[in-house]
């Protein structure tokens, strides 16, 4: 986590209801917040002249913004044909279930818990609708549960919380893992060297034009904080709390609760290879 000023990856301006790529439309859930940035993103996804739409992380239970989600793709031509969930943290996934209400539509998402339906979703799962393809990418690390969409056609990426639009994330301690982290942004990394991915769709932010920039700077961002935070156990900070108030003085305080959460995951991390 850093502070949100730092703007890594060509973010595009402003972040704004409507399209940002010939199949993604952002629909911008009224939360915002230290923690959710300007909100959360609701991202409509289709084929351009598709009838049929999937909608990526229906955000809060907000009646007013669930309805807006459903408003916006009937005035673009479309009806919602599936729901799927980046993660179950609520700012994402709290409004899965009236939405699936609102919209006749199954939910997928790697959480069994989280389903509504039989399927779920799985590494190597290709979604296709109305002639739409989304693959699914696993990126655990922020939580246990965190998925990416591929979307090939647009050379983007959903990123949920994994990669934001401006700052950078949280590793969820206990359930989200620093190891699993980096290996997904080294997996997203990949993305963007051998398969065109330019384009960052995020749940949090102003989409980022560069995406392999971005990544390239959370995986600097990860070492250096690492680095920061065996120094600070050398030199006898030990509690995660203590850390973070030597470590993340360039946090705002109101987000040091979160940061103890990364924290605490960094420990775990240089603790299982040897270096604390």
């Amino acid at each position: 986590m850093t502070n949100a000023s730092v703007l890594p990856g060509q973010p595009r301006g402003a972040v704004v209801s409507g399209r940002a790529t010939a199949r993604a439309i952002n629909v911008l859930a009224p939360n915002p917040s230290a923690m959710t940035l300007d909100g959360t993103n609701t991202w409509i996804v289709a084929e351009p002249d598709s009838e049929l739409a999937v909608v990526v992380d229906p955000g809060p239970l907000d009646q007013d913004h669930l309805r807006n989600v459903v408003a916006t793709a009937e005035q673009a031509g479309m009806r919602i044909a599936l729901t799927l969930l980046t993660h179950g943290h609520p700012d994402h996934a709290g409004g899965a279930a009236r939405f699936a209400e609102l919209t006749g539509t199954k939910v997928r998402a790697l959480d069994p818990a989280l389903r509504l339906g039989d399927e779920g979703l799985a590494a190597g799962d290709v979604i296709r609708t109305g002639g739409l393809e989304l693959r699914v990418v696993p990126t655990p690390g922020h939580t246990a549960d965190s998925l990416c969409f591929h979307l090939p056609a647009d050379q983007a990426v959903l990123t949920g919380d994994t990669v934001l639009g401006r700052g950078t994330t949280l590793v969820a301690h206990p359930d989200g893992r620093l190891g699993d982290y980096l290996d997904s942004l080294r997996r997203l990394r990949s993305l963007t060297v051998d398969d065109g991915v330019h384009t960052v769709l995020p749940g949090h932010g102003p989409v980022l034009e560069d995406a392999q920039g971005a990544v390239e700077y959370y995986l600097a961002h990860r070492a250096s904080r690492l680095a920061q935070v065996e120094t600070a156990v050398e030199n006898g900070h030990r509690s995660a709390a203590d850390v973070v108030a030597h470590v993340y003085v360039d946090v705002d305080r109101s987000l040091w609760p979160a940061a103890e959460l990364s924290v605490r995951a960094q420990l775990e991390y240089l603790q299982e290879h040897g270096l604390i």
